[in-house]
């Protein structure tokens, strides 16, 4: 664990949850998610910012386009507004970082160069890179709430099952031991904690099927074939009040599942597939101290302010 992260003396704490950035080399697609990324901070004032994967872009382009080519630059280009704002940001790998040119041991690396990451390369003995946990303070110094980190992989490493890969089940063990660890005390309440990841897990689906949902579903939900059980890790570590996660950029829909709440972001970057009147934006979350819940609203890229999304009712 690392960070000096602590709620502001109003007992809030406020998280800037960018998305699928799709950075590749500064053209002018990057500088328009770099100026919508510099108004958004601007406007908020983030106590941090969590990056949910897909920073930079390295697979295959379309016929003519140009590719990726310096995928360390693009990186540091892609966090550059972050970094420059001094304010302290974490991220998580998504499928499209390292697909080629850089494996993601090297790109950590590249992320740890700046001194406002609050990231981590995680422990070496279990899958994925970047798995970690961050704590925030209260006003005696003590911990006051946590936030979890997972790398959801790429690509299904099995060769009959198609489709992404799935949190593994190490990395279900060291986040089940990492709460266990953070919470040490028998009986006693767990610190409200929230988890970011890249690619949504099944029960997103199956929030939106049969729960009331806010927000938009414009595609389907690209999960993983396999279910490993994070979801059931979840519930039965009892301190995870929500998940944030990006990966399909027309979904920006919330809900509640046997009361943990699965939230998409709102798809950040111009350099990559969007819908017709859907905005880039950002997801906003809002923590208060002592509260086992959380606020959570979007920024679109006119600046207008999006507190209540339209309600879906399951069919």
């Amino acid at each position: 664990m690392s960070g000096n992260l602590s709620f502001r003396q109003d007992g809030t704490f406020t998280i800037v949850q960018f998305t699928d950035l799709h950075w590749m080399d500064g053209r002018a697609e990057d500088q328009r998610t770099r100026e919508l990324m510099e108004r958004v901070l601007e406007a908020k004032q983030p106590d941090l910012v969590v990056f949910t994967g897909d920073l930079i872009y390295t697979g295959p382009v379309s016929p003519g386009d140009q590719e990726c080519t310096q995928p360390e630059q693009a990186f540091r280009e892609a966090v550059a507004a972050v970094e420059t704002a001094g304010i302290p940001w974490a991220f998580v790998f998504g499928n499209h970082d390292t697909e080629k040119l850089i494996t993601r041991q090297e790109l950590m690396q590249i992320a740890l160069e700046h001194p406002h990451t609050l990231a981590e390369p995680g422990p070496e003995e279990i899958a994925g890179t970047g798995n970690y946990s961050l704590e925030i303070a209260g006003p005696d110094g003590r911990a006051a709430a946590h936030l979890y980190f997972l790398d959801t992989g790429s690509y299904s490493e099995v060769e009959h099952v198609p489709g992404y890969n799935w949190v593994q089940r190490d990395q279900i063990s060291w986040l089940t031991n990492e709460s266990a660890r953070l919470n040490p005390q028998a009986g006693a309440a767990k610190l409200p904690a929230l988890a970011f990841f890249h690619i949504p897990i099944p029960e997103y689906q199956e929030m939106w099927d049969t729960q009331i949902c806010r927000g938009q579903k414009f595609e389907r939900v690209c999960s993983p074939v396999i279910n490993s059980g994070l979801f059931v890790a979840l519930l039965e570590m009892e301190d995870v009040r929500g998940t944030f996660c990006g990966h399909d950029h027309v979904n920006d829909y919330t809900g509640s599942l046997h009361g943990i709440r699965l939230c998409y972001g709102r798809a950040t970057g111009y350099n990559t597939y969007g819908r017709e009147g859907f905005m880039r934006g950002a997801r906003i979350i809002r923590m208060t101290l002592g509260s086992q819940d959380f606020d959570t609203w979007l920024r679109l890229e006119d600046g207008s302010v999006i507190m209540e999304q339209p309600v879906h009712d399951p069919e």
